[in-house]
């Protein structure tokens, strides 16, 4: 079933997005009809889909026998369905159909983190013409970047240097040192190797593809030609710059007991989600600032205490807690985002 823009708006958080990104994730989301007693998942389970509920009702039951229902017809039908991992519940179609819409979880959260990120005013990468942005899209799909923590993303953003290019240009050369990892921002360019018959075409590279990361992760020489065949601009990263990105995020994770201890102590809890994710479920005690407003919020925070960023998954609180810190606060990130604590809660009561 094709989706839309329109149709993933009236689900919270993805109400918050600008258009242009809220039809990417159409675009990437998939919308399933399935008949009564269909299961969706199982208690226990883990995988790699936020689900939400678009027409009908699935019934929620609980390992200790509690059974709830969500409607796509009530408020608590535009939330994501039971959105912890492992997961608390099985969830089984209970009307006589019900269309179920699939997003990986993963590219979700870097939607929602470049949507919240892109509306700093500090933020140099975000152009608002229509399609301008489509080579964000294509690179935060890209294999390079498909395990990259959304902590690293307003990190190798802020170390892009973007240069213009010529049709003709030669921008890396078979067996030559690696020196960049490149993105196409706009334009096209063609990737040649030599072989025994001579120098031959074996693809081409449009907006949003990337090209450099081989050599630069192998440490090896270059493997093919790059050759703009468009004029263009292409957005590019130092080998150093790109071996940070590609580290795991200079972020100090807390376990959901030892955030539990630093709480009690006077750590302030901050949740980064939307206003709406907060409104349904939160850790008691904690302030909601969403993300996009963690720079411009953060001259009313007290330096002398220390701070613990959450979120569903944990991917927005790491890059609230690397922004943070790099701010000058104690901040950490809470380890498995609310779940976690809550199951640390639910220990403790």
């Amino acid at each position: 079933m094709g989706m839309q823009g329109k149709d993933l708006a009236r689900f919270y958080p993805l109400d918050s997005l600008r258009e242009e990104n809220l039809e990417q994730l159409a675009r990437e989301a998939m919308a399933e009809e399935l008949g009564r007693g269909a299961v969706l998942f199982r208690a226990g389970e883990t995988d790699d889909h936020t689900l939400f509920v678009m027409s009908g009702r699935v019934r929620c039951e609980y390992p200790d026998g509690k059974v709830k229902e969500t409607d796509a017809a009530t408020i608590q039908g535009r939330y994501a369905l039971g959105d912890m991992q492992p997961r608390r519940f099985t969830a089984t179609v209970d009307s006589i159909s019900a269309t179920v819409v699939r997003i990986d979880r993963r590219y979700m959260e870097k939607i929602l983190c470049w949507d919240q990120l892109s509306r700093s005013e500090n933020f140099r990468h975000y152009d608002p013409s229509p399609e301008a942005n489509r080579w964000v899209f294509r690179l935060l799909q890209s294999r390079v970047m498909h395990k990259l923590p959304t902590a690293n993303i307003e990190r190798m953003f802020q170390k892009f240097e973007e240069i213009e290019v010529r049709a003709g240009t030669t921008v890396v050369r078979e067996g030559e040192p690696a020196d960049y990892f490149y993105v196409i921002k706009d334009g096209a360019a063609s990737v040649s190797k030599s072989l025994e018959t001579g120098d031959s075409v074996v693809a081409y590279l449009v907006r949003g593809d990337t090209f450099g990361e081989d050599a630069l992760l192998a440490n090896t020489t270059r493997n093919a030609t790059v050759t703009m065949i468009k004029d263009g601009k292409l957005m590019r990263l130092a080998e150093r710059a790109f071996a940070e990105v590609m580290k795991p995020p200079a972020v100090d994770w807390l376990t959901p007991g030892k955030a539990s201890i630093l709480a009690r102590q006077g750590a302030v809890v901050v949740d980064v989600r939307m206003p709406e994710e907060f409104a349904q479920r939160a850790i008691k005690g904690a302030i909601n600032v969403p993300l996009y407003t963690l720079r411009e919020t953060v001259s009313e925070y007290d330096r002398s205490r220390k701070y613990i960023a959450y979120c569903n998954t944990g991917e927005r609180s790491a890059a609230a807690a690397f922004i943070l810190g790099k701010l000058g606060f104690e901040a950490y990130a809470l380890q498995g985002g609310i779940a976690g604590m809550i199951r640390q809660l639910d220990k403790q009561t």
